[in-house]
C-alpha cells in the first residue's frame, strides 16, 4: 500500500507542473524570420489602414502588434500584408500569413470549411445601409428597388440578398472586388446605398468630402462577430493568439493601462494582475512564451479599452457608442477568459 502511495504522490507532484507548450510551425516560422506577417484590410477605419506618416494604425493592427509584442519582444515587428475580401482566408489557409486580423466575420462556413481558426471576438458589430439624405430615405422598408453597392466575397453579399428575398422586395447590386472602389461607387452616386457593418459605413462617411450629406438607417439585419483568425490545425499558435488577445482585454478589466503597467508591476499585491504583468505564476511557459510576454502587451500596445478609445470613441473621427463592445462589467458582451 505504501508503494502505491507513493506513486500516486509522485503522479500528482507531476500533474501539478504546467507543461511547457510544444512550439509549433508557425511559431517557429515567426521566430526564424524575426517578423509576424498579419493580414489586415485594405482600408477600414478603426480597424486598419495608414496614416499620414505611412504607419499602419486601428484596432486590428493593434492586435498584430500584441502578438508580435508576446512572441518576438517587439510589437513593430509586424510585415502588415494588405487583402481584399477574395484574398483573405486563401491567404491564410495558403501560408502566405501567419494570423488574420481583418475585421472579418466569424462564421459557421468559415471556421468550418475554409481551413480558418478563430480565436475570439474582438468586435461586435451588425450589417446596415447607408444612404445619401437626399434619397429621402429613413427605413430599410423603403430601399425596394434600390441599387445596392457591396464588395463581393464578403458575408455581406449574401446577406443582403437574404434580406430582400425574405421581406419580398427588389434590388440590383452592384459589386466591386475592394474596400476602396465600393466605397467611391457610392460616394461618386453609383448606388442608392451602400451595406456593409456598421463600423465600415461611420468609416466611409469620415471619408467623404461632406459627411452631413449621408445618413446611416437605424436597423441591423445580421450579427456580425469580428475577429482574429489562424490557420487550422496549428493549435500552439492558435493558443498564442487567443491568449494575447485576452490579456489585451484582460488589461483594461483590470485597469492596467500603459501608462500606468510600470507602477502596477511595482506595487500591485492583486494576484491576477500579477500574472499579467510578469510578477506572479510563469503564465508563459504554457505557451512556449516567457514570463513577460503579456506584460510586453500591455507596455507596447497598451490595453483593448485605450485601442476602442483612440480608434473608435468620441475623440476619434468614427464616433461610435461602445454598445456591445463595453466590458461585460458595464454591460457589455467583452468577457476575457481569466488568465490563472
Amino acid at each position: 500500500m505504501s508503494k502505491i502511495q507513493s506513486v500516486a504522490a509522485v503522479l500528482s507532484a507531476c500533474c501539478a507542473i504546467a507543461p511547457a507548450a510544444y512550439a509549433g510551425q508557425t511559431l517557429d516560422a515567426i521566430k526564424a524570420r524575426g517578423q509576424l506577417v498579419c493580414g489586415v484590410n485594405t482600408s477600414a477605419p478603426g480597424f486598419s489602414g495608414v496614416d499620414s506618416q505611412g504607419k499602419w494604425v486601428g484596432l486590428d493592427v493593434n492586435l498584430c502588434r500584441s502578438v508580435a509584442a508576446a512572441v518576438l519582444g517587439d510589437a513593430n515587428k509586424v510585415k502588415f500584408v494588405p487583402l481584399s475580401s477574395t484574398q483573405h482566408m486563401t491567404a491564410l489557409s495558403s501560408g502566405e500569413i501567419d494570423m488574420l486580423a481583418r475585421n472579418t466575420t466569424w462564421t459557421m462556413t468559415r471556421d468550418a470549411s475554409q481551413g480558418a481558426a478563430f480565436v475570439a471576438v474582438s468586435y461586435y458589430d451588425g450589417q446596415a445601409f447607408m444612404v445619401p439624405k437626399s434619397l429621402g430615405v429613413k427605413s430599410l422598408k423603403e430601399l425596394d428597388g434600390a441599387t445596392v453597392c457591396v464588395q463581393t466575397g464578403t458575408t455581406t453579399e449574401k446577406t443582403t440578398a437574404d434580406y430582400f428575398n425574405s421581406h419580398n422586395m427588389k434590388y440590383k447590386t452592384v459589386v466591386f472586388d475592394t474596400t476602396e472602389a465600393t466605397q467611391g461607387a457610392f460616394l461618386a452616386g453609383r448606388c442608392d446605398a451602400y451595406t456593409s457593418d456598421m463600423s465600415d459605413l461611420a468609416g466611409v462617411r469620415t471619408v467623404a468630402q461632406d459627411p452631413s450629406k449621408f445618413e446611416i438607417l437605424p436597423e441591423t439585419i445580421t450579427k456580425e462577430p469580428l475577429g482574429p483568425a489562424v490557420r487550422r490545425g496549428d493549435w500552439e499558435f492558435f493558443q498564442i493568439v487567443r491568449w494575447s488577445f485576452y490579456a489585451f482585454l484582460n488589461a483594461e478589466e483590470l485597469g492596467v493601462t500603459q501608462a500606468n503597467v510600470d507602477e502596477m508591476r511595482k506595487v500591485s499585491k492583486d494576484p491576477n494582475v500579477m500574472r499579467l504583468v510578469g510578477t506572479g505564476e510563469d503564465m508563459g511557459r504554457m505557451l512556449g512564451l516567457d514570463k513577460d510576454w503579456s506584460y510586453r502587451i500591455i507596455k507596447q500596445v497598451g490595453n483593448y479599452g485605450e485601442s476602442w478609445e483612440k480608434y473608435f470613441g468620441p475623440n476619434s473621427p468614427l464616433n461610435l457608442p461602445r454598445g456591445m463592445n463595453k466590458l461585460w462589467t458595464q454591460g457589455g458582451l467583452m468577457y476575457a477568459m481569466p488568465i490563472r
